[in-house]
């Protein structure tokens, strides 16, 4: 099992993984990172371990998945972050005991996972204004801690400040578009759409990605739409233009580098954006009550 024992999620559940590691009994191993965990879950793969948890959020989860992708390696979940979108995906439990059991009786299934410049995402990337949400959030959870509630807060407190939506040059599949848009959001996560009632859960099953640009070019019409997401009532003519391609590219007029939002980690990326699906396939750990949803990525 990986874990980051300096992270805010590991220290807030301290005795997570103890519970958990009790349940897994004397044939696992607890291994420490910090920073990006893809080199420790390569040596463990090289060590000849046939699973590899995830302790942690999304973050940590997309970085273990980028090393384990296309080797026969498969990748645990025991929820730890805030949100935990690809393990309640999954169905997972968030209880690190029942998580622990369920990993133990679980059975693993091949995913194809999404790659942005080659880079693992299991969740969504995004471009424009969520990294500047992520950056202002990782700030309040460094105060307060990590709760939910202070995430929607600093939401609230970045549309407050935003400026101006991004040029930006799109290519899906084979058609090119020019849009002026604050945000840019491309999901491979149906369950997240679910949560806040998007439509593009069954592109994701027919190995596609739900792409979305934002209509709204001002702070009030932004407020709007971040109300909307909450009440799971997002006009999607009026608020977003909604696609569903299997590969994009992205270029931000003016600029040769962006910051960009992968799953939950705030990164600065060089342009163009290529965004694809991985050649390999990921085995991911389900647990044994639940069968393949059939609009979880196969």
């Amino acid at each position: 099992m990986l874990s980051n024992p300096k992270s805010g999620t590991a220290q807030r559940n301290s005795g997570a993984l103890d519970r958990a590691m009790a349940v897994f009994g004397a044939r696992a191993e607890l291994r420490s990172f910090s920073g990006d965990p893809a080199s420790k879950a390569r040596m463990a793969v090289k060590d000849g371990f046939a699973i590899v948890v995830a302790a942690g959020g999304d973050g940590t989860v997309a970085g273990v998945a980028h090393a384990l992708s296309g080797t026969d390696c498969a990748l645990a979940v025991l929820p730890l972050g805030t949100f935990n979108y690809f393990a309640r995906g999954l169905g997972m439990p968030e209880d690190p005991d029942s998580a622990a059991r369920a990993i133990l009786g679980g059975t693993p299934h091949a995913i194809a996972v999404g790659t942005l410049n080659g880079r693992v995402f299991l969740n969504n990337v995004a471009v424009g204004l969520y990294p500047a949400i992520l950056e202002e959030r990782e700030a309040t959870y460094a105060r307060y801690g990590r709760y939910r509630i202070l995430a929607h807060i600093a939401s609230l407190r970045t549309i407050l400040r935003f400026q101006r939506p991004y040029r930006m040059d799109i290519l899906q599949d084979a058609t090119r578009h020019r849009i002026r848009t604050p945000m840019v959001f491309v999901a491979r996560s149906a369950y997240q759409l679910d949560q806040f009632g998007l439509e593009g859960g069954d592109a994701i099953s027919d190995d596609r990605f739900a792409l979305f640009l934002a209509h709204q070019q001002t702070r009030l019409g932004f407020l709007k739409l971040a109300f909307r997401l909450l009440r799971r009532k997002v006009d999607h003519g009026r608020d977003v233009i909604v696609s569903t391609p299997r590969r994009i590219e992205l270029s931000v007029r003016g600029r040769k580098r962006v910051p960009v939002a992968l799953d939950g980690e705030k990164l600065r990326m060089s342009l163009p954006l290529t965004i694809e699906l991985a050649e390999e396939l990921l085995r991911v750990i389900l647990p044994s009550d639940r069968s393949p949803d059939p609009k979880t990525p196969r």
